[in-house]
C-alpha cells in the first residue's frame, strides 16, 4: 500500500514540474519574440506613476535576461529614478501622473523619489497627483505636483510620525520562557523590550528626537512646493486639518475635490487635447524596459555601485540579506577591475552579525587603498549598516536616514522556569570545567555571562576603533555619539558621522571628483539571480510564501508581527550590530 501511494505521488509530482517547465517554455517562447517592441511610446503621453509593489534599492535584475522582472515582488528604486531622468528628457513624454498610490518604501527612498520629480518639473513639465485617499508618505512624495486632487470621499492622512515599540517582560514572566541579554550602552533599546514593560527615558528621548527629525526633513519639502508654511503645516497635523477632502482643501493640501473622470479631464487640458479624446498612457513597467536601455551616463572609465541591502548575516547573502560572501565578491570584482575608479557602497540595512560586518569592513578598507570609496545611504545604514560604511573616505546621507545605533548586544533564550513548570529536567556531563556549554534549561551561569560580556565589550571598542580611524575622530568622541543611540541624517551630520546629505547621484558625483573623472560610465554590483529562477529553484520558497500569507490573514497584521520579531531573534546568532527593534514609522 505504501508503494502505491509513493509510486502514484512520484507520478503526480513529476507531471506537475512537467506542466509548470511547459508553461515557463511557453512564457519564454513569448517573450523571446516580443521582444523590445512590445515597448511602445506614443507621441504626446502621459507617465503614469505607479508605486504599489515594494521598492528596494537594486533588483539586481539583467536587462537583457528575457525574465527579468517575471516574480520579482519588488520595485528597483534605481529603476524608478532612472525612468523619471529618462522622461525628463523624452519629448514624447508631456507630463506625470501620480495615480493611487500606496507606496512601500522607506522615507529616504521616497525622498529620493521626490528629488527626481522635482528635476522633471525643472524641465517645464507638469505633473498632476490623484487619489482615493492619501497616506501620509504618499501625500508627502504627491505633495511635489503641480495640482494635487482627491476624490470627494477620500481621505487624507496628516497627523506627524509616530512609531509603536513592542515589550515583553511580563510575556516572559507569564510563558516562562526568557531572553538572556548582555549588552553594551545605554541607549541599545534593541533589547530593552525584553528588560522592561515600559519605554525607558532614554529610549523615548531619542525616538522622540529622531521622529521630530524626519518630520522636520519632511514638512520642510512639502513647505516649499505647496507653499505653505511649516507653522502652519504643524497646525495643520495638530488639528487633524486634512482628515476630510473639504478641509484638505482649504487648508491648501490639495487643489481641487474631483472624480477621475474629472481628473483625466485635467490631465487632456495639460495635454492640450480634448476632453473626449483618449489620453496615452505609459505604465511605469513598461517605461522602465525602455528606460533600461538607455545609457545615461557613459565613458571608457568606470564608477562602479556596490548595493548591499537588507539585515547584516553571516554566510553568502542575496538580494534582501548582506551576506560576507555576495558583497566582498562585489567588492573585489570591482577593486580589481582596471576600468573602475571609484567605488559608490549604497547601505541600506538596520545591521546584524557583528562579525560579517568587520569581514565586509575589511574589504571596504582594502579596495580604499586602490581606488576611493565612497557612501550612500538609504533609509537605514545603523550598526552593522553603520560599521560597514565607517571606513569610507566619505559618507553621504539623507535627511530622512536612520543611521548611528554604534553599539553591540547579544541575545541568549532560557526556558528554565518553562521547563519547571511542565516537568523538564536536563542533566550535563563533561570532561573539563568549561566542556559544558549553556543550556536551554539551566539557569545562566555568571561565569558564561561574563565570557559573553567580555566578548561585547571587546566587539563595542573594536566599532569604536572603527568609526574613529575612518571619521577621524577621538575614541572618546565617538562613544559620546555612540551608546546605540539612532540619528536622522540631518543629526548625524551634526555629530559627525556623516559628512554631506545628498542622494545616491550626489555620491556618484562626489566620487567622479575624488577619481578626476569628467566622465565616466556606471557598471553596478551584485548581479542576483532573476525572481524567476529564485522560482524555479526553490517552489518550496514560494509555497512557505504562501503559508505564511494564509497565517496572516489568519490570526491578524498586529499578532503576525509579534510573531515575527519573536522569530527573527533565532537568527540573531553571535554578537549583533544591530537597529534598536524594528522602528516602523507612521
Amino acid at each position: 500500500m505504501n508503494f502505491l501511494r509513493n509510486f502514484l505521488a512520484s507520478i503526480l509530482g513529476s507531471l506537475f514540474a512537467f506542466g509548470i517547465m511547459f508553461v515557463m517554455f511557453l512564457i519564454f517562447v513569448s517573450l523571446v519574440s516580443s521582444g523590445e517592441d512590445t515597448v511602445s511610446i506614443e507621441d504626446n503621453s502621459i507617465l503614469e506613476l505607479q508605486l504599489q509593489r515594494q521598492i528596494s534599492d537594486y533588483t539586481g535584475s539583467n536587462e537583457l535576461d528575457p525574465f527579468a522582472g517575471i516574480f520579482e515582488e519588488s520595485q528597483g528604486l534605481d529603476e524608478i529614478i532612472q525612468a523619471i531622468e529618462v522622461a525628463k528628457n523624452d519629448d514624447r513624454i508631456k507630463g506625470i501622473s501620480i495615480n493611487n498610490n500606496f507606496i512601500m518604501a522607506g522615507l529616504a527612498q521616497t525622498q529620493a523619489i521626490r528629488k527626481s520629480l522635482e528635476d522633471f518639473k525643472a524641465e517645464g513639465k507638469f505633473i498632476y497627483a490623484y487619489a482615493d485617499f492619501f497616506m501620509q508618505r504618499d501625500y508627502y512624495l504627491a505633495s511635489v505636483a503641480d495640482s494635487i486632487f482627491i476624490n470627494p470621499v477620500g481621505v487624507l492622512d496628516f497627523k506627524g510620525l509616530s512609531t509603536e515599540v513592542l515589550y515583553y517582560k511580563e510575556l516572559q514572566e507569564k510563558s516562562g520562557i526568557k531572553m538572556e541579554v548582555i549588552r553594551h550602552g545605554k541607549y541599545k533599546s534593541a533589547v530593552e523590550p525584553y528588560l522592561e514593560n515600559n519605554m525607558s527615558e532614554a529610549n523615548r528621548s531619542q525616538l522622540t528626537s529622531l521622529l521630530q527629525s524626519l518630520w522636520n526633513s519632511m514638512i520642510l519639502d512639502i513647505s516649499k512646493t505647496r507653499s505653505i508654511s511649516e507653522s502652519n503645516l504643524n497646525i495643520i497635523a495638530d488639528t487633524l486639518g486634512g482628515r476630510t477632502p473639504k478641509y484638505a482643501k482649504q487648508s491648501g493640501l490639495i487643489d481641487d475635490v474631483v472624480f477621475y473622470d474629472e481628473y483625466e479631464s485635467k490631465l487632456a487640458n495639460a495635454l492640450k487635447i480634448k476632453k473626449d479624446e483618449d489620453i496615452n498612457y505609459s505604465t511605469l513597467d513598461d517605461y522602465v524596459k525602455y528606460s533600461n536601455k538607455k545609457t545615461l551616463k557613459s565613458g571608457d572609465d568606470k564608477i562602479a555601485i556596490v548595493f548591499a541591502q537588507g539585515e547584516i548575516l553571516y554566510g553568502e547573502g542575496g538580494p534582501n540579506i548582506i551576506g560576507q560572501g555576495i558583497i566582498n565578491e562585489a567588492l573585489i570584482k570591482a577593486r580589481e577591475d582596471d576600468k573602475v575608479k571609484a567605488i559608490v557602497l549604497r547601505v541600506n540595512s538596520p545591521g546584524g552579525s557583528a562579525l560579517t560586518s568587520d569581514i565586509i569592513w575589511r574589504e571596504v578598507a582594502l579596495a580604499k587603498k586602490v581606488k576611493p570609496v565612497i557612501v550612500s545611504m538609504g533609509n537605514v545604514a545603523a550598526s552593522g549598516g553603520y560599521y560597514i560604511a565607517a571606513g569610507a573616505d566619505k559618507i553621504f546621507a539623507e535627511p530622512t536616514t536612520i543611521t548611528g545605533s554604534i553599539g553591540v548586544f547579544g541575545t541568549v533564550p532560557n526556558m528554565t522556569e518553562l521547563a519547571g513548570d511542565i516537568g523538564i529536567n536536563a542533566e550535563q556531563v563533561g570532561t573539563n570545567k568549561n566542556a559544558v556549554e549553556y543550556s536551554l534549561f539551566e539557569p545562566m551561569q555568571e561565569s558564561f555571562k561574563n565570557q559573553i560580556q567580555e566578548s561585547i565589550e571587546e566587539t563595542y571598542q573594536t566599532f569604536l576603533q572603527r568609526v574613529s580611524e575612518g571619521r577621524n575622530m577621538t575614541m572618546a568622541q565617538v562613544d559620546s555619539v555612540a551608546q546605540g543611540r539612532v540619528w536622522s541624517g540631518t543629526e548625524a551630520l551634526e555629530v559627525g558621522l556623516v559628512d554631506e546629505l545628498g542622494n545616491l547621484d550626489d555620491a556618484i558625483e562626489a566620487a567622479a571628483e575624488l577619481a578626476s573623472l569628467s566622465s565616466y560610465g556606471i557598471k553596478k554590483f551584485p548581479k542576483y539571480k532573476s525572481g524567476f529562477e529564485r522560482f524555479m529553484e526553490d517552489l518550496e520558497g514560494a509555497s512557505m510564501q504562501i503559508k505564511e500569507n494564509l497565517l496572516k490573514d489568519e490570526i491578524g497584521d498586529e499578532a503576525y508581527k509579534v510573531l515575527k520579531e519573536l522569530q527573527s531573534f533565532k537568527e540573531h546568532k553571535g554578537i549583533q550590530a544591530r537597529m534598536p527593534f524594528a522602528l516602523d514609522i507612521k
